[in-house]
């Protein structure tokens, strides 16, 4: 029985990756799908029995060629934040909310211009994402190069403290003890595992509903 689960999930995993594959491989054909849609004679593309009209552009072909120059990106930027394992990648959610903006502005947006003021929404999203992937390269940079790791010399201080010791028993120096402080505080005002544990965990969801795991 759990054979025959295990058989299943790989075949719908394999099955996904597939269609991931598939989609990333066909992405320069998709681009120039427009080329080829038929056209009525005002110029209106028909794609599977609907009537697509210029939305406001110049013609059907240019407003075609703005869509799958914002939809292309937007899905193979998704595929790669779903499945990227460094520890950077959540520096990926800002280019996938841009072309998401791109796109929310040419459907919705009430006057003639585009890739304009959505500039301006990209902003909170980069004073949270940009200050917290920093942080983490500091973290990974004082830990693999300095050899500074904090949780455990936080781990080996509670025991110390847990054994009776004091903190001038400690083999600490007052100067190491403080930059332990100032890097934990600075830590702890950022937020950064926090932040880290709420993207991981949209991460895994959607990689768990989809059984992507890498």
């Amino acid at each position: 029985m759990i054979n025959k689960i295990k058989k299943k999930k790989a075949k719908k995993k394999i099955f996904l990756e597939t269609l991931l594959v598939f989609f990333i491989a066909i992405s320069p054909f998709l681009y120039k799908v427009y080329d080829y849609l038929p056209y009525n004679q005002n110029g209106d593309a028909l794609i599977l029995g609907f009537t697509l009209g210029n939305n406001g552009f110049p013609d059907t072909l240019t407003y075609l060629w703005y869509l799958t120059s914002k939809i292309v990106p937007l899905y193979l930027m998704i595929f790669w934040f779903l499945t990227s394992r460094d520890w950077w990648y959540h520096i990926i959610l800002i280019p996938i909310a841009m072309y998401a903006f791109q796109m929310f502005e040419v459907f919705y947006d009430s006057d003639n211009m585009i890739d304009t003021d959505n500039i301006w929404w990209l902003i909170p999203i980069c004073m949270i994402t940009i200050p917290f992937v920093y942080f983490i390269r500091i973290k990974l940079y004082d830990k693999h190069v300095h050899g500074i790791d904090l949780e455990a010399m936080e781990a080996e201080l509670e025991e110390l403290k847990a054994k009776g010791y004091s903190s001038e028993k400690t083999d600490l120096s007052s100067e190491s003890k403080d930059d332990v402080i100032q890097k934990e505080e600075s830590n702890t005002d950022m937020s950064t595992g926090t932040i880290d544990n709420f993207l991981k965990n949209i991460q895994d969801r959607i990689q768990g509903w989809l059984h992507l795991k890498f």
